[in-house]
This record gives C-alpha cells, sequence and structure tokens, in this order.
C-alpha cells in the first residue's frame, strides 16, 4: 500500500490530487455553496419550506426569483481578510457569484410565497394552492 501512493501510475482517479481545486479560489467558493445548499427541502401537506444557510451574506447580496416550476436563489459572495502586523500588511479577497434553481411541485400558490433572512439564514415558504376535494359520483349505466 506505501509503494502505491509514490507511483503516479498505480494512483486510482480519486488518489489523484486535485491542485485546480485547491488553489483556485472559485472552486472552494462553489463547494462551499453547493454544501449550503444541501438538505434543505422540506414539504409537508400544507406548504414548502425551504432553509438556505448564507453565512456572510447580508439578505441585499441574495435575490429570488420564482415562477410556476421553480425557485431561483442567486447572489454573490464576498469575503475580505485583512492581517496588519507591525512589519507587515496582507489583505485576501475572494468573490464569486453563485445560482441555485429548485424544482418545485406542482400546485404551489406563488403569489402567498414569503422570504425571510435572519442571522445567515434564508427561509422561504410556499403554500399549496387547496385542492378541491373530490367527491364520488354514482354514474348509472343505461341500457339499450
Amino acid at each position: 500500500m506505501f509503494g502505491r501512493n509514490l507511483l503516479p501510475s498505480l494512483w486510482s482517479r480519486s488518489d489523484v490530487p486535485s491542485r485546480r481545486e485547491e488553489h483556485h479560489p472559485f472552486f472552494g467558493i462553489q463547494r462551499d455553496m453547493n454544501r449550503l445548499f444541501d438538505d434543505f427541502f422540506r414539504e409537508n401537506d400544507k406548504e414548502v419550506h425551504i432553509q438556505v444557510e448564507l453565512p456572510g451574506l447580508d439578505e441585499k447580496d441574495v435575490e429570488i426569483l420564482l415562477t410556476e416550476n421553480s425557485l431561483t436563489i442567486k447572489g454573490e459572495k464576498k469575503e475580505e481578510e485583512e492581517d496588519k502586523g507591525k512589519d507587515y500588511y496582507h489583505v485576501e479577497r475572494s468573490y464569486g457569484p453563485f445560482q441555485r434553481v429548485i424544482p418545485l411541485p406542482e400546485g404551489m400558490d406563488t403569489q402567498k410565497a414569503e422570504a425571510k433572512f435572519k442571522k445567515g439564514i434564508l427561509s422561504i415558504s410556499l403554500p399549496k394552492l387547496e385542492q378541491p376535494k373530490v367527491k364520488a359520483k354514482k354514474i348509472e349505466i343505461k341500457t339499450e
């Protein structure tokens, strides 16, 4: 096993280090945003509730677009680190846009959608349209 790590010809695809992702800030931001959007969709009989963690963002950095069959959340993350020392000054900035399109089930009341943003958490509630209750109707069979 030790020798396998030293010989690139024996590496599997998952063993190959990905320098592109490690050193490029956009890949890191995309990976972080994908992680934040995972497991955010909950649904019950009356509504669909979507909750997204967006740390470091304000509501002005996020845009929500709603159509009959999808919800789009997009924005831009900007981050700046500043370190001042006696003999040095270091600033690191990273930024990048993100967008996620979430398909919605049929029968959503898009006119009554609500969104709230508090402490980096975006909560969206989409009520379902009330479906008329189906009543059984007996149909008589006629003979000819």
